[in-house]
């Protein structure tokens, strides 16, 4: 937990400028491919994510550790070598957990946010999962435990095997010559990410492209069929917590709604987005027919909207920033301290990726967001131990909860009256 806060702290600045300067290389080259707001729903997710992975808020069914002291057959020395099979194994695990992902209806609210930005660009590798609670991953490394790889090659390897998949999520690098052999290019994963009915389910692998040309699951980007990103059943919403568990809340409604009891146990395990045919016919749900012609979600949103969506994110960075700097100290204060602050960073994202929707309800969250934060101060007096580096601190972040209480009222009030002014119009 603490060991990868820390490297957290090195990774998340360095994710952050490649995603600002792939922005201002595309203003330079004429070729923007990203939007403001999409951008910080992802970079937001973005924060989900590692914030729930620094917590430890899921459970491994099956440890790796016990694959290994169960089925190893032989122990590999700790060398080299045994850095090359661990990541060739993990390579492995990740194809078939992606695919997966992408089969079956319930594994795929796993992954729905992923593809849920209508664009491609540095930014949407950042949107990842916070609905996974119970992991099966570890199975999927049998070769590795039957080898008897250590547990810590793997701990070592795994976070640098996810750190290699950002690279290729950009529209700026073309086809790479013989490389399109060997590795998941951008070009090959420009595919995987598109909703083109050639490109559907297609290119899962994630360090190397050959497992998709063995299973039979590859596919080439098309010079004639320019990729169109998102998913087909579009989520609508800036909110990353939102869009989380928006797959799944349709399986449960599905499933209740359903007249048929084989229906309501069965779709879970049905191939991804069958739904059963009296709620299908019952309870339509917009799907996009026609990829070329659709309409990206966007919201109107003012310069001040922009420039405040980007002070609240700002905020939330420099929040989980100190979390994760401070995660052992935090700790010994009291053990639960550290699952309340992971509570204030997702109603911090839920609140202003609210208002980016222009919720009206953007303020009841906000209200709690500050409610909480205020009561950690009074309660304690300070910020989680931030005293120990000014006293003063304490009173910028309660003055920071009062004016954002109070913006974001401002905003909703603004947003309400000119929707009642086009409404009038109309």
């Amino acid at each position: 937990m603490e060991t990868y806060g820390k490297i957290l702290l090195i990774a998340m600045p360095a994710f952050l400028l490649l995603v600002l300067g792939e922005t201002l290389y595309g203003a330079w080259k004429g070729k923007q491919t990203v939007r403001n707001m999409d951008m910080i729903s992802s970079l937001s997710s973005g924060i989900t994510n590692v914030t729930k992975d620094v917590l430890g808020l899921s459970i491994a069914i099956i440890g790796y550790g016990w694959l290994v002291n169960k089925l190893a057959i032989v122990h590999v020395e700790n060398s080299f070598l045994t850095y090359i099979i661990a990541f060739m194994a993990l390579d492995f695990a990740g194809y078939w957990v992606h695919r997966l992902d992408h089969e079956y209806n319930f594994l795929w609210n796993a992954h729905i946010i992923h593809h849920s930005s209508e664009d491609f660009n540095l930014a949407c590798a950042l949107r990842q999962s916070i609905s996974v609670v119970f992991r099966i991953f570890a199975i999927f490394l049998l070769p590795a435990a039957l080898l008897g790889v250590p547990p810590i090659v793997i701990a070592v390897v795994a976070p640098l095997h996810l750190f290699a998949q950002f690279w290729y999520h950009t529209q700026h690098i073309n086809k790479m010559g013989f490389l399109e052999k060997i590795i998941v290019t951008p070009s090959h994963h420009r595919v995987h990410h598109a909703i083109n009915p050639e490109y559907l389910d297609k290119n899962y692998g994630q360090i190397f492209i050959f497992w998709d040309k063995w299973f039979g699951t590859y596919q080439e980007e098309l010079a004639d069929k320019p990729p169109v990103y998102g998913i087909t059943r579009p989520v609508q919403t800036w909110n990353p917590i939102k869009i989380n568990f928006m797959h799944l809340g349709l399986l449960i409604k599905d499933a209740w709604h359903t007249k048929s009891w084989n229906d309501k146990f069965r779709i879970w395990v049905m191939p991804t987005g069958w739904r059963p045919t009296d709620v299908a016919e019952k309870f339509p749900v917009y799907k996009i027919n026609d990829v070329y012609n659709m309409e990206k979600y966007d919201t109107k949103a003012s310069t001040s909207l922009h420039i405040w969506s980007w002070v609240q994110i700002t905020m939330v960075l420099l929040f989980i920033s100190y979390l994760f700097g401070n995660i052992a100290s935090i700790n010994v204060l009291n053990a639960s301290y550290i699952y309340i602050y992971g509570l204030f960073v997702f109603l911090s994202v839920y609140a202003y990726t609210e208002l980016m929707d222009r919720n009206k309800y953007a303020i009841v969250w906000e209200l709690i967001k500050n409610c909480l934060g205020i009561a950690i101060l009074l309660q304690t007096g300070d910020w989680f131990g931030a005293a120990a580096l000014s006293p003063v601190l304490k009173y910028i972040v309660g003055a920071y909860f009062i004016l954002s209480t109070f913006v974001t009222l401002w905003f909703v009030m603004k947003h309400t009256k000119e929707d009642e002014r086009v409404v009038v119009v109309a």
